[in-house]
């Protein structure tokens, strides 16, 4: 056989499981009627394993594991298009409904928000670009700013959640499993790192310099020229830069952003001292109550699977029947449970999607714990 006839052979073959694909969804959507006259969920995990079991013991000894595979997602698109013959009309799909339609149309210009650090700190700037006339309330720890927001001392809290170059911040992704909050809005805010230094330091004089570790390890490169000089960590820039302030040495330097120079009265020694000018942190905006403004196009979730064998799978491929783009997925262990994990997803589809309320209701029956964390607009 040559290589057209062999193709010929795969198109009637397609033609063959097409025609038989379509059979078994139409009895599939009968079922999907039965189901929901009698009450019965959709999911039946005992027949699946049945069936599964079953198909790979009718294949041929090389294929098995392509057959259970090929099962695995036909029982996922199945149980897909059932939910959506029966309906998704669960207290999350209500939720998220009702607050698309009480959610006021415009993103508030001012309001009482919590930040982590000290004037000049990034999450201080990231705010001022979220807000017009924000009431900054200062905290020293993200956990303040996670339970301020909780307790109702403040509207709403900025807090980072990865950087294009060293990555997530694995401290907020584990005070998330611990807080209850929602994402209003994210924003990406370029990093620029400078030397700022005491009016009249020369950068000969400088003997320490002084920075969050992420700003220190972003400026390794240029703190590699400065043979013989300290390098020493604090709890975050700007506070840095206050520490030189006030200090009243003219032999330290701080790593921080440019506003620091106007609200500490420093110099600035170097621009843009930053290893890769491409370097952006992403930050939250978190509320209390659910907010969904318009134009609500990003999805954040967090989730427990069984331990066991194809449960990210199955997740995974309920995006993919859906036509749902998946642009984050981070896992963080479980403290106090070994070898358990929560799985962090961020979900890129309009909230007003048929699609997305469809998932929204069928995920939460796939998870030991389920937890939407709201939909929202990233400004760039």
């Amino acid at each position: 056989m040559n290589l057209e006839e062999l193709r010929k052979e795969i198109d009637n073959a397609d033609k063959a499981i097409i025609k038989a694909f379509s059979e078994r969804m139409e009895t599939s959507a009968k079922i999907a009627k039965y189901k929901a006259e009698n009450s019965l969920p959709v999911f039946d995990p005992k027949r699946e394993r049945e069936k599964l079991n079953a198909v790979a013991d009718a294949s041929p000894d090389d294929i098995k594991d392509y057959t259970r595979l090929l099962y695995s997602m036909m029982f996922e698109l199945g149980r897909t298009y059932q939910n959506k013959i029966i309906g998704t009309d669960t207290a999350l799909c209500k939720k998220i409904e009702n607050a698309i339609e009480k959610t006021p149309r415009l993103f508030p210009e001012t309001a009482v928000v919590a930040c982590q650090g000290i004037e000049g700190a990034n999450s201080q700037i990231a705010c001022d670009k979220l807000f017009t006339g924000a009431n900054i309330m200062f905290f020293k720890s993200f956990e303040a700013v996670f339970t301020a927001v909780e307790k109702g001392l403040c509207k709403y809290g900025v807090i980072p959640v990865e950087n294009s170059t060293a990555g997530s911040v694995n401290s907020v992704y584990d005070l998330m499993m611990s807080h209850n909050f929602y994402i209003t809005k994210s924003i990406r805010l370029k990093i620029d790192h400078n030397l700022l230094v005491k009016p009249g330091t020369k950068l000969s004089d400088i003997k320490e310099i002084y920075s969050h570790e992420q700003a220190i390890s972003q400026c390794s490169e240029y703190l590699h020229k400065l043979p013989g000089v300290k390098v020493i960590a604090c709890e975050n820039t700007a506070v840095a830069a206050k520490s030189v302030a006030d200090s009243g040495r003219l032999d330290i330097a701080a790593i921080a952003s440019m506003e620091c120079t106007g609200y500490y009265g420093l110099e600035c020694a170097a621009k843009y001292i930053q290893n890769s000018d491409n370097n952006y942190t992403r930050f939250v905006c978190i509320s209390k109550e659910l907010e969904i403004y318009p134009g609500a196009d990003r999805t954040s979730l967090m989730m427990t699977l069984p331990h066991e064998q194809g449960s990210l799978y199955k997740v995974l491929s309920r995006f993919y029947s859906l036509g749902i783009n998946l642009n984050k997925l981070e896992s963080r262990p479980i403290p106090g449970h070994d070898f358990q994990f929560m799985f962090y997803f961020d979900l890129d589809t309009p909230v007003y999607s048929p699609r997305f309320l469809q998932l929204m209701g069928e995920l939460p029956q796939n998870c030991e714990s389920f937890n939407y964390l709201g939909s929202y607009n990233e400004v760039i």
